[in-house]
């Protein structure tokens, strides 16, 4: 199982957003090398970073700041946020991030996010799916920057992709995205079951130990941390020997 810590940009600091809200944001100290700099002292081996600036414009705002964290610490970068494009994706790579995430490109442009899983294989693509539970609990995906929710479902979008080489699968639940009350747990277990030949990533929610040894003992791939690690709920090296 998979352990990300998550770093979230806006303007080169690191905050956190309730449930996906620009403006209702916390602001930490810590820049995002000292931050990955502490995650990985404490053993991490990946780091997801989501560019909330390039997810709310639209194009990655952030390529420079993330190079140099490629560069300086011994973490794989999965990064996500307004990536739109082949040569998106391209720049990103060549910057030292080892895998992308396609979100809203992947339910507005199947063929162009095709084209990136054959040009790049499962292995450097992540997708990501934002999902809200509509009130027959069917989880609808929302797009740029969880502004916009969209009529497909999210196993609409991933029977597209089932096939096509697609690897790992980060699904967040909105609802529970920074709320610390603990993850949709029948949300990955359905996404695990369906999809068994996906790596299945569960965010949003997780506040204490037993989050992660519940999505372990479901079999489920990995989970991104992020506010429970900021606001010491949960110590990363614990989550690790998990």
């Amino acid at each position: 199982m998979k352990i990300y810590p998550a770093i979230d940009l806006m303007n080169g600091q690191v905050v956190r957003l309730a449930q996906g809200r620009f403006e209702d944001r916390t602001t930490y100290e810590k820049s995002p090398f000292e931050a990955a700099q502490d995650f990985a002292q404490s053993g991490a081996r990946y780091l997801h970073v989501v560019d909330l600036d390039g997810a709310r414009e639209g194009r990655p705002m952030q390529r420079d700041l993330l190079q140099n964290l490629a560069a300086r610490v011994p973490l794989k970068l999965q990064v996500g946020g307004g990536v739109r494009s082949l040569e998106h994706v391209q720049a990103l790579l060549e910057a030292g991030v080892d895998r992308v995430v396609i979100g809203s490109l992947a339910i507005q442009d199947p063929s162009r996010t095709k084209r990136i899983l054959e040009s790049f294989g499962g292995e450097h693509i992540t997708l990501g799916l934002d999902v809200l539970l509509d009130e027959a609990g069917e989880p609808r995906v929302a797009t740029h920057g969880w502004q916009q929710l969209a009529s497909i479902s999210a196993h609409e979008v991933l029977d597209t992709y089932v096939g096509m080489g697609l690897q790992q699968v980060l699904c967040t639940d909105i609802k529970r995205d920074g709320m610390m009350r603990g993850p949709n747990f029948g949300l990955y277990q359905t996404l695990q079951r369906q999809y068994p030949q996906l790596c299945i990533l569960a965010s949003g929610g997780m506040h204490q130990l037993d989050d992660i040894r519940q999505l372990k003992a479901d079999g489920i791939g990995g989970a991104i941390i992020g506010k429970a690690l900021y606001e010491g709920a949960i110590a990363l090296e614990e989550a690790l020997q998990c």
